[in-house]
This record gives structure tokens, C-alpha cells and sequence, in this order.
């Protein structure tokens, strides 16, 4: 009877991607082309073999050395959870039990069916993901997340790898299913070490009680979402906040240069960024000289333009397709991801040889609410949308028409669920100070994004 904990978990699986990731580092560009064209031609008889969806989506052709990524047919999530039970390969999926599983607060990072990690994505598209890894793919995940993670102080990591003696607070959507969460608790139940040292943190609760309980923790390594790292930065730089941290590492959103220096100067520290997405969660690492790197042996990007054509090196397309080469019950390939990604030509001055990306994503922005008479508050954009998906939201933009006002944004009339959410929106604003602001719900479509971005799901108002 395997423990719980360990349910997806297989030391053989975790050892031998552990060797992999390790020995990637030492390929050639030739070898990891090779490397990647082995992995992609099994992923594609898996799912010619075992995935109805992409047996007919393929028709019927043999993954042989003939077909090419390339003329495989574009992959969007709409589609393929429209078809989920004909889209896995086990059919013990089913994608009415995965819902009540992701439903259920209390089973965040356990498993599914006793072997498999379930974790759902935001619906920034219009309808949340549902992501299922077995024991291989979580394996490579693990082994991306141990050994391409840059240490600022690396003689530290050397006395002590596991982090053991660091005080580790995340500061995330501690309540869902979201990948972070779920690979956080799942490493929980698995090490003692991390259950003893980390901390989960909800970024809903009031800006003063998540203030209070950092205080109280005091962390050397804080994790969270770029937007959040610059509002607890501003409160320390305003002296209100003082925690003695060694690192700030961060993810899930777009960090620029001028907020990554703002939270280092205003913590005095590192900050490490990286780029994951619930389709596959380590995407790229970042170098000590701050590039991401693409970890092209276990993940495939194509960035294309506006017709599906892929762009040149250096160039951002207008989107990207994500080929997961480690998840076989789930096979992704070709799949719109919606970020703007370019990969660049150059090689990187710290010697890897995997490639160098940037990532253009969601630019959602934060909203500073309130009169000069009852003073400002700041709310973090992930916080509203996470709220909204909560309460049954998922196509919606949250617009500020005034220091007073947002409009609550929907394509279409949602009659009960809108205004429910809009309640608990009013009900969050309020516990965050920001009790006076007026929601209005419309039926308009978004207002669309800069040339440089998605379409935003919160847009400030206009100084």
C-alpha cells in the first residue's frame, strides 16, 4: 500500500529525470535537436495510439519522420475541453469527477485516482483548464524546478539544498487548484523539510492581516506573483513593512526591469523571475545574468504570427504553440497558448546552451481605488480575477472608470451569477478599505490590449 504522500511520487521516475535534466546541460545544439525530435515522435504514437481527439485530429497519419510539427493542426483549449474524455489517454479521466476534485478545497495537492496531479488553470481564455500529470511528467518537473533554479548565494544552497533552514513564504491563490498551490502542497506531504519551512499566505485576505502574518513569519525567501512582490515592495519601502529576506522569486506574471529593480532595491535582495503556465509548469528558468532560458528538451514553443505562420528569431509572435513533451495522459501539442514569445537567435553569455526567450503576457493592471479624503488603496489584479473565477466569472473584464467606480465588463447578460459576483467583489473592496467604490455590471465586449500584450482582464484608469 503506497503512502498518500507518495502517490505521485516514483523515486526511480524522480532519479532518472533528475539524470536527464543533468546531462541535458551538456548537449550540443545538434544533440538537443535530436534529444527533442526522440521525445516528440513518442509523444505523438502515444497520442495516435491512445487519444481518440488526436487520432482524428491527425487522420490517421503515422507519426513517422515524415510528418513534421509544423503541418500538425493548432490546438486550442475551448476545443479540447469540449472533447476532454476523448482527449486523455486513460480513460479513467473523466472530466466530471476532475471538476468536483478541483471543486473540493480540502484535496489541493492530493491525487487523483491514486496517481495523478490535478491542477486547474485561470479562464483568461473564457473557461478554466483542467491539467493532469502522472508520476513521468512530474518527475521532469521536479527535476526543471531543482536543478535550473538559479541560487544568488550559492555556497547557501551547498550547506543547504532543501532550504531547510530558510523561512519560505508563498503569498499566492492559496485556495485553489492552481498549479503553484497544488505543486507547493503536493511537496508538503512529501518532505518534511518543506512542510516545516514554508507558509502558505492567501494574497485575498486585507493588505493589513497579510502584512501582519509576514511580520509574524519574518521570511528569507519570499515567492509570489510579480504585482504582489511590487505592492508588499512599496510598503516596505515606505517603511511600514520589514522583513529580513535573502530572496524574492517570481512568477505567473510579467515582471519588467523597472519592478524587478524597485522590489530589490526596496527589500535589498535578489529576485529571481521565471516562466511556467499551468500547460507546463517550468517553461523557462532564468541565468545569473538574468535571461530565461527555454527548456527546449522537454518543451517545444513556436511563436507565430496573426495566420498561424511561425515569426523569426528575435521576433514576438502574436501568439505561441506549446508542445509538452513530458505529459503523455494529457498530450498537448501544437497548443495555443495565448503569450507573446520570442525566442532569440543569439546565445546567452552564461554558457547554456538551451535558448534565451522573452515572454509578452497578460498586462493586467493594478488599481488604486478610493478619494483623497479616505486616502488610496492598492488591489492586485490577480486577486480580482482569482475572486471573480471563484464566484463563476470566467469572461470578464474588470474596467476602473473612476477613483470611485469599476465597471464589471461581461460579453454577454450572466443575470444571477453576475451580480453575485459583483457582491463578492464589493465585499472584498470592502475588507480591503475600498468599501465607497461603486460596481457597475454591462454586457460590452473588452476593450482590447496594446499591441504588446493579451487582452487585459483589469484595466486601471487612465492618468
Amino acid at each position: 500500500m503506497i503512502p498518500p504522500a507518495f502517490q505521485t511520487f516514483d523515486p526511480l521516475l524522480e532519479a532518472s529525470a533528475a539524470c536527464e535534466v543533468a546531462g541535458a546541460a551538456a548537449l550540443s545544439a545538434d544533440g538537443m535537436r535530436c534529444l527533442q525530435e526522440a521525445r516528440l515522435r513518442r509523444l505523438l504514437r502515444t497520442a495516435c495510439r491512445d487519444s481518440a481527439w488526436y487520432r482524428h485530429h491527425l487522420g490517421g497519419r503515422e507519426p513517422d519522420r515524415e510528418l513534421r510539427l509544423q503541418d500538425l493542426p493548432v490546438a486550442r483549449k475551448a476545443d479540447l475541453m469540449a472533447h476532454f474524455d476523448q482527449w486523455v489517454t486513460d480513460p479513467v479521466l473523466s472530466l466530471d469527477h476532475l471538476r468536483r476534485f478541483t471543486a473540493d478545497r480540502t484535496r489541493i495537492g492530493q491525487a487523483y485516482g491514486g496517481r495523478y496531479v490535478v491542477w486547474s488553470s485561470s479562464g483568461s481564455s473564457g473557461e478554466p483548464g483542467i491539467f493532469v500529470q502522472d508520476r513521468a511528467a512530474m518527475a521532469v518537473y521536479d527535476a526543471l524546478q531543482a536543478l535550473r533554479q538559479p541560487h544568488p548565494q550559492p555556497h547557501r544552497r551547498w550547506l543547504d539544498p532543501l532550504y531547510a533552514t530558510e523561512r519560505i513564504a508563498f503569498v499566492g491563490a492559496t485556495g485553489e487548484h492552481a498549479a503553484s498551490t497544488v505543486w507547493l502542497e503536493r511537496m508538503r506531504r512529501l518532505n518534511p523539510f518543506v512542510a516545516a519551512s514554508v507558509q502558505s499566505l492567501s494574497f485575498l485576505q486585507p493588505r493589513a492581516d497579510l502584512m501582519d502574518a509576514l511580520q509574524r513569519l519574518r521570511p528569507t525567501v519570499l515567492s509570489t506573483y510579480p504585482g504582489v512582490a511590487v505592492q508588499l515592495a512599496e510598503e516596505a519601502a515606505s517603511g511600514r513593512l520589514h522583513l529580513p529576506l535573502k530572496e524574492v522569486r517570481t512568477g505567473g506574471e510579467n515582471l519588467t526591469p523597472a519592478a524587478r529593480r524597485f522590489v530589490a532595491e526596496a527589500f535589498g535582495c535578489s529576485v529571481i523571475n521565471s516562466y511556467g503556465a499551468s500547460e507546463f509548469f517550468c517553461i523557462a528558468f532564468e541565468c545569473r545574468l538574468g535571461c530565461l532560458h527555454l527548456n527546449s528538451d522537454w518543451v517545444i514553443l513556436e511563436p507565430v504570427d496573426d495566420r498561424g505562420q511561425p515569426v523569426p528569431r528575435g521576433q514576438a509572435g502574436h501568439t505561441t504553440l506549446l508542445t509538452n513533451l513530458a505529459n503523455h495522459v494529457q498530450p498537448l501539442i501544437r497548443y495555443d497558448l495565448g503569450d507573446r514569445v520570442g525566442i532569440q537567435a543569439a546565445a546567452c553569455g552564461c554558457g547554456s546552451p538551451l535558448p534565451v526567450i522573452t515572454v509578452d503576457g497578460r498586462c493586467d493592471d493594478s488599481l488604486r481605488l478610493g478619494s483623497g479624503r479616505s486616502g488610496c488603496v492598492s488591489i492586485e489584479p490577480l486577486a480580482l480575477t482569482s475572486l471573480l473565477e471563484e464566484a463563476g466569472l470566467f469572461d470578464f473584464q474588470v474596467i476602473q472608470r473612476g477613483p470611485l467606480e469599476l465597471e464589471l465588463r461581461l460579453r454577454s447578460r450572466a443575470g444571477g451569477p453576475a451580480q453575485q459576483a459583483a457582491g463578492s467583489l464589493a465585499a472584498f473592496l470592502a475588507r480591503q478599505g475600498a468599501g465607497d467604490v461603486r460596481i457597475v455590471c454591462t454586457s460590452q465586449p473588452p476593450v482590447q490590449g496594446g499591441a504588446n500584450c493579451k487582452t487585459r482582464r483589469v484595466v486601471a484608469l487612465a492618468r
